[in-house]
């Protein structure tokens, strides 16, 4: 009886996270990410003249960014209403806009930690990644990577699923084959998520040598605390928002092939929920790293705003 009580209870759960929860925390991160992201973009257009790699590198992110916060929307509209009323083209597009998002903005803030190192290594000098041309070319290599990276998602993604209310557009580890999309989800998390985790943990490492090196002297020729503590806030945002989605994702998926009691796939089901809008934060607060990467974008950004502020009051 207790079991039966708390299977319910966890059947429960699910329910309300996906008609409450999802469509709450995807409204918030809609509101504010659309917000930041539009003016970091607007910044970047009309503002800044002298582009730096970095600078590339966070404007791309930010594009990421906003392609992804247009397709909150419908999402929260499906979750809310628990129907899916736009078509088999748009649950897929939709899906594989989010999987992009969530894969270039990895492979973007990996870069932009070897670009805060590269500053440390080289102050006086540009280095051959540092240069505008090199980092324009990083960064189309990235989109055609994550497009080619994610190719499969078109296969394995199942859009003709119905439910009691009608259509429903289900989430990449809750729909098509289970066996082949658990493959392609571990190979897509060492390739998309792992591998660039270790690249970033290695620059870290690199400068927090660099900074121990450095601090048996008596000056420094630039301030070593901001390139470490980007990269640390890269790292934290790699481990609290990426990780447990990860694992969960294809924690979901190896349940749908060992098919485990109906109370332990409710509880993993909730559980994975739990880490997609955590996951999908990285929108919201991507545009912390430009104001904090400096560059005069900040103080710029300052400006601007001063300025509209004295023109509405005049």
């Amino acid at each position: 009886m207790d079991q039966n009580v708390t299977c319910d209870t966890w059947l429960g759960v699910e329910a309300v996270l996906e008609k409450y929860f999802l469509p709450v925390l995807y409204s918030v991160e809609f509101v504010i990410g659309i917000l930041a992201n539009t003016a970091v973009v607007l910044g970047y257009l009309f503002c800044l003249k002298n582009w730096k790699s970095s600078n590339i590198y966070l404007f791309n992110l930010s594009l990421s960014d906003f392609a992804f916060l247009c397709t909150l929307p419908v999402l929260v509209r499906q979750y809310a209403n628990e129907n899916w009323r736009y078509g088999s083209f748009l649950c897929v597009s939709n899906r594989y806009l989010l999987h992009a998002n969530l894969y270039t903005s990895i492979l973007f803030l990996t870069f932009i930690s070897i670009d805060r190192y590269l500053l440390m290594k080289y102050p006086f000098r540009e280095h051959f990644l540092q240069k505008k041309e090199v980092s324009i070319l990083i960064s189309v290599g990235i989109w055609i990577w994550v497009t080619l990276e994610l190719l499969p998602i078109l296969l394995f993604i199942d859009p003709n699923t119905t439910n009691n209310n009608g259509n429903s557009c289900n989430d990449y580890a809750s729909s098509g084959h289970p066996k082949h999309n658990f493959i392609y989800s571990l190979c897509l998390t060492v390739l998309g998520f792992l591998i660039p985790l270790f690249v970033m943990c290695f620059f870290y490492l690199k400068i927090a040598l660099f900074l121990k090196e450095r601090s048996r002297q008596l000056t420094t020729s630039l301030p070593l605390e901001k390139p470490l503590n980007l990269i640390i806030m890269a790292v934290v945002i790699f481990l609290v928002l990426f990780t447990p989605y990860h694992i969960m994702r294809n924690v979901r998926l190896a349940s749908r092939l060992w098919k485990p009691s109906t109370c332990t796939e409710e509880i993993i089901k909730s559980l994975y929920i739990l880490t997609r809008p955590l996951a999908f934060l990285n929108s919201v607060i991507n545009p912390l790293f430009y104001f904090l990467m400096g560059d005069h974008f900040r103080d710029m950004m300052i400006n601007q705003v001063r300025i509209i502020f004295k023109a509405i009051r005049r």
